[in-house]
């Protein structure tokens, strides 16, 4: 007999299309950025109640990863540390002796520093509600910043910053890294820390160029965004260059002001845009430390790089001759040099290895979207453009050289 059921077609039953599933995450961060003398003085409760801020029973680990130099400035640091820990023992304790780390920029241009932390974090058996604290300059902070942001998917991690420029900018944002590919801060993260804690014993220590480095980035922020900071940076230049420690403590102040303010109330903390104000000035100055192979400080490159885009402002009609000069000449107060031979290099073959113009398209790339850079109209306010003539830049270059 005939099974009729194989005679029935095979009928599928069409079915909507699956609709997208949408997810939205809101997730808050919040730090706070303290200020304060004799930071490990067992007398001083700050670093004590931020690391349990949380008043929990048991004492909360720290991993502490400091810069060498600033081990060798401050020769009784590691057992003021050792000191502070026994004295306040209901509150934190050291996992693990300190790791030491060069300081400045080869620290970053090495992954063997991140590898050294991964290893420690694993071998003493760091968890993430542990923390990692880093005592030091701008790039020993990245370093460990991104070491921390990686080991774990997340470690807390508390900053000391021990220069000017890692006080008011690079110490206190969001922004972790290190150098690969001859590229600045090519491999990173966007990850707050949990506290900052700016001691400004630590400056007394700073050869110049580190103390009259770390002026550039508060130039900057105040060309920007502040008219009357860049009065005050004017009027003071010269107290400035001599180190006078109640203007230095203001500068800072008012820069780590500012910075903060833009990281959390502009829209952008994390960089999803192709914008960057903050910036000013850094596309030539990430590509002068490498061309000098960083034996330019970051901050004598930032000042550089300002004094390039305020030129080029200038000869576009955008910034006034009285505005050029008085950025120019604070610059010049302050020590900062305006010119140095790698500006030279191939300007007219921008896309070569050694050309300063290379800058530009790294810039953009790191970014990714349209090209954007913040210059200046007047002091204390930027405007952003999409295309640049370099053949105005040679100009602005040549100008410097001889002004």
């Amino acid at each position: 007999m005939m099974n009729l059921t194989t005679l029935r077609p095979n009928i599928v039953t069409a079915l909507p299309a699956p609709q997208p599933l949408h997810q939205s995450l809101t997730v808050t961060f919040t730090y706070d950025v303290h200020f304060t003398s004799g930071l490990f003085q067992t007398e001083n409760l700050l670093l004590a109640q931020a690391v349990n801020s949380d008043r929990t029973e048991d004492p909360k680990r720290v991993l502490v990863v400091i810069d060498a130099g600033v081990v060798q400035s401050h020769s009784h640091l590691l057992a003021q540390i050792r000191e502070y820990v026994r004295f306040h023992a209901d509150a934190l304790t050291l996992a693990g002796e300190p790791v030491i780390v060069p300081g400045g920029e080869s620290v970053k241009n090495s992954p063997d520093w991140v590898n050294l932390i991964h290893q420690t974090v694993e071998q003493v058996g760091l968890c993430r509600h542990s923390s990692v604290m880093a005592i030091g300059g701008g790039a020993v902070l990245d370093m460990a910043g991104y070491a921390a942001a990686t080991a774990h998917r997340g470690i807390r991690l508390i900053r000391v910053p021990t220069t000017v420029l890692a006080q008011n900018d690079s110490g206190i944002g969001v922004k972790n890294g290190i150098n690969a590919f001859g590229k600045k801060n090519f491999l990173g993260t966007f990850a707050p820390p949990t506290i900052v804690l700016n001691d400004f014993n630590f400056l007394t220590t700073l050869d110049d160029r580190d103390w009259r480095s770390g002026i550039a980035e508060a130039i900057k922020v105040a060309l920007i965004k502040d008219a009357k900071f860049f009065d005050f940076i004017e009027t003071h230049a010269t107290e400035l260059a001599q180190r006078n420690m109640a203007a230095m403590q203001q500068l800072i102040y008012h820069c780590a002001s500012h910075h903060l303010n833009h990281i959390g109330n502009y829209g952008d903390p994390f960089e999803m845009g192709s914008s960057r104000p903050l910036d000013f000035g850094h596309w030539a100055a990430h590509r002068l430390e490498h061309l000098t192979h960083y034996a330019l400080r970051h901050g004598e490159a930032v000042a550089i790089g300002i004094a390039l885009d305020t030129t080029y402002a200038f000869l576009l009609g955008l910034l006034s001759p009285f505005a050029w000069k008085r950025v120019l000449e604070t610059l010049q107060e302050l020590g900062f040099k305006l010119y140095v031979p790698e500006l030279d290099n191939y300007l007219d073959q921008p896309d070569h290895p050694e050309s300063i113009f290379r800058g530009l398209g790294e810039f953009r790339e790191h970014l990714g979207g349209e090209l954007t850079l913040t210059l200046l109209s007047e002091i204390g306010r930027g405007i952003e453009v999409h295309e640049v003539d370099l053949t105005l830049y040679q100009q602005a270059i040549a100008l410097l050289q001889t002004f």
